[in-house]
């Protein structure tokens, strides 16, 4: 098999192959040599032995990852990918053979050297692996364990408050805009997917091209193929987080006998589970044993028969669907590769598995989806909220939900994370408010190019300010905000309020408070002029996210809530979930709309708020505090000295999410931006954070940054005359 290496300008790799198993292993081959050290780092993670050259910090994630049974769910899956599915398993194995030829070959990186590893073998069963350990949080399972949490100490009706989208969920801004409002009579699919930003990036631009197809997209550093947003010239497509629920928890009661560990079942009778003791090497440190248990439910990830590790009588078992099923979704990848229609993109997308995921296509024919794609178990309503008893008949999957799917409004479909068609399928969404600028932005034009895009990846206007900004009012011109009515309920309400809050006339100051001093009316006044931007220059924009961090802070450690900031003693991994000041920040609308919050006077701590932050202004803009954050396996020497200011925040199209009340900086915003052309491939265009390489040394290493930053994109090239070509292989 011949394969051939091109790239572009931007260091993009553009792959040429006379097979689609060629193009496989030059695409393992290549993504090996760009990012030796990230493929090393996410085979480790799937293999739950990262803490061995990461040393402690990563110890909590190697627990999850041997405890949640990961590698042995990913062999499991090849295997009976090999069973059903024998072309795409021999697709897989080339592209292993790939990585583990070009991991030979390639210029070793510096981390290597440090941290005295050799590249690794990739086993054919690894790249299912890295994808199961990419996702296997993404559904947010831990955010049962804070429902629980809440619940237990402010009541059931708390659940409703504090619902928000949770500060370890990733979502994506996606749109699809139909020939009809296009300036060239086709369609336009745009958008960005938000995820943790990593250098280097989690997604790859690849361009790959054989007989059968030929593709550009975003792959997955360690996966074959182009999952989640590819366009194969005649047909495109991209997916958004569906928010979906397909992951449940379940409370087991466990004993030690001589032969081992049982767990009582559903039917009353204690069952042998499955137990072994597998030890863990940790950098630095002693190796540590972790006991591997497995009940009719599935893994044990917290807990056992002695409890948690602060002696709480707690074991919780995950159930999740390739566990159960042994079919990671892999089959789909290359049909969608092979697609020329959005009726082969739906096709393939019925055998798609995990993440679930809100897919939107068209087509050159004029063909347009809307669907959702994935595997939603059904069971009852309770096992969505929190963990259930395992003892306890009726919290048994009976079968698989059928994909919603909808349509168009106006020519456009929009999302992002809302409520939409997965809304039968989830729990908790993210709030309205990305979805409903972009479709007011798409709205107040007639017709739209590939070239307009980027208005709206960049755009940074704050809706969810509303609410505290009408406290702010209502404190400095006498205006009382009428509060909305919080469903006393254990689940998510259906609709969020957006635009501006109403409000009740008054007369004199606001009922109750004390005159603002000079200071805080005027920064109250500056705010309520403020347009709302969170722009990196913007002074304002940096008043209001501090006025926004003190107000979290207060209302997190007034005596009604600070109860709840002591979380229970899960693993270290699943904290994030359990922290009470980002569940304060990221719920900070239903917080100060709810008719009433456990008696906490919101105006007093408002008011408390603007006079602390006029106290003591912020001294810049902000983009100053509002800096990039990425995530690195280890400190790099060659990284900027000061991360990049950012704007936009976590409600805004342009979503970089920092976290009120704990830090400005932000770890999470677009890992990727693109528009789909389905006039002309051609006038296609992307842009990555960072850049294509992780290579040492590379110059493509950082070269797209300044454009992620400024919201410019990268043309896509497919032309292989205008490619250079690196070699011949």
């Amino acid at each position: 098999m011949s394969a051939e290496t091109y790239r572009d300008a931007w260091g993009i790799p553009h792959l040429r192959a006379d097979s689609a198993a060629g193009l496989a292993r030059a695409q393992g081959r290549v993504t090996a040599r760009d990012r030796a050290w990230q493929l090393e780092v996410e085979r480790h993670r799937a293999q739950g032995t990262s803490a061995s050259f990461l040393g402690p910090e990563a110890l909590s994630w190697d627990r999850l990852a041997r405890r949640a049974r990961l590698a042995d769910t990913a062999r499991r899956c090849f295997t009976a990918l090999e069973r059903q599915d024998p072309e795409t398993a021999a697709w897989v194995r080339a592209y292993v053979d790939g990585v583990n030829e070009g991991l030979t070959t390639g210029e070793p990186a510096p981390e290597f050297a440090r941290t005295g590893l050799a590249p690794g073998r990739w086993e054919p069963w690894t790249p299912l692996g890295v994808w199961l350990a990419t996702h296997i949080l993404f559904a947010g399972f831990p955010a049962k364990l804070w429902r629980e949490h809440i619940a237990a100490h402010l009541g059931p009706e708390a659940v409703a408050l504090f619902a928000a989208d949770g500060p370890g969920t990733a979502g994506s801004n996606g749109w699809l805009v139909s020939g009809g409002r296009t300036t060239t009579g086709h369609a336009l699919i745009a958008g960005d997917p938000h995820r943790f930003i990593e250098e280097p990036g989690v997604y790859q631009q690849i361009h790959l091209s054989c007989p059968e197809f030929d593709v550009v997209g975003l792959a997955v550093p360690g996966v074959p193929g182009i999952a989640h947003f590819g366009h194969t010239g005649t047909v495109a497509w991209a997916i958004t987080n569906a928010m979906a629920d397909y992951q449940d928890l379940y409370r087991e009661r466990l004993r030690r006998t001589g032969a081992g560990v049982e767990a009582l079942g559903p039917d009353g009778t204690w069952h042998r589970a499955a137990r072994h003791t597998e030890r863990i090497d940790v950098a630095g440190e002693e190796t540590v044993e972790v006991e591997v248990i497995e009940t009719g439910r599935g893994p044990v990830i917290a807990g056992g028969p002695e409890g948690l590790d602060d002696g709480t009588p707690a074991a919780l078992s995950l159930r999740y669907p390739p566990r159960v099923t042994a079919d990671l979704g892999f089959g789909a990848l290359l049909p969608l590769l092979r697609a020329r229609t959005v009726a082969d993109v739906d096709r393939a997308l019925d055998a798609w598995t995990e993440p679930v995921n809100v897919v939107q296509a068209a087509d050159t024919g004029g063909g347009l989806l809307h669907r959702v794609a994935g595997r939603v178990p059904v069971r009852p309503e309770a096992n969505g909220l929190r963990p259930v008893p395992a003892w306890e008949p009726g919290h048994e999957w009976t079968g698989w939900h059928t994909p919603p799917r909808a349509g168009l409004t106006d020519g456009v479909a929009v999302m992002a994370n809302q409520r939409g068609p997965a809304t039968p399928l989830g729990v908790e969404f993210a709030p309205p408010h990305r979805a409903d600028r972009i479709t007011a932005l798409l709205a107040g034009r007639e017709r739209w190019s590939a070239s307009d895009m980027p208005t709206i990846h960049t755009d940074t206007h704050l809706a969810s300010a509303t609410p505290l900004l009408a406290h702010i009012k209502r404190l400095t011109t006498g205006t009382t905000p009428t509060t909305g009515t919080t469903p006393a309920t254990g689940t998510t309400p259906t609709t969020q309020t957006t635009g501006t809050a109403p409000l009740t006339q008054t007369t004199g100051a606001a009922p109750g408070t004390a005159p603002l001093t000079p200071e805080a009316a005027a920064l109250g006044a500056r705010l309520l002029a403020w347009d709302r931007r969170m722009d990196a220059d913007s002074t304002d924009a940096a008043a209001y996210a501090a006025v926004r961090a003190a107000v979290v802070r207060r209302l997190a450690a007034h005596p009604a809530l600070a109860p709840a900031a002591a979380p229970p003693a899960y693993p270290e991994v699943l904290q994030p979930w359990l922290a009470l000041v980002p569940r304060v920040a990221y719920a900070l609308e239903h917080l100060l709309r709810a008719d009433d919050l456990y008696g906490i006077d919101r105006a007093a701590t408002v008011r408390a708020a603007l006079e602390e932050v006029a106290a003591d202004p912020p001294a810049g803009t902000w983009g100053d505090t509002h800096r990039l954050a990425p995530w690195r396996a280890l400190p790099d020497a060659t990284a900027p000295a000061k991360e990049p200011g950012l704007s936009g925040d976590h409600d805004c199209v342009l979503c970089t999410s920092p976290v009120p009340g704990l830090t400005d900086r932000a770890a999470r915003g677009p890992a990727a931006r693109y528009v789909w052309d389905l006039a002309d491939r051609q006038n296609s265009r992307w842009v990555v954070p960072h850049g294509a390489s992780g290579a040492p040394g590379s110059a493509h290493r950082r070269d797209q940054q300044a454009l992620w930053l400024t919201g410019e994109l990268v043309p896509v090239v497919t032309d292989f005359t205008r490619l250079t070509k690196e070699s011949d292989d």
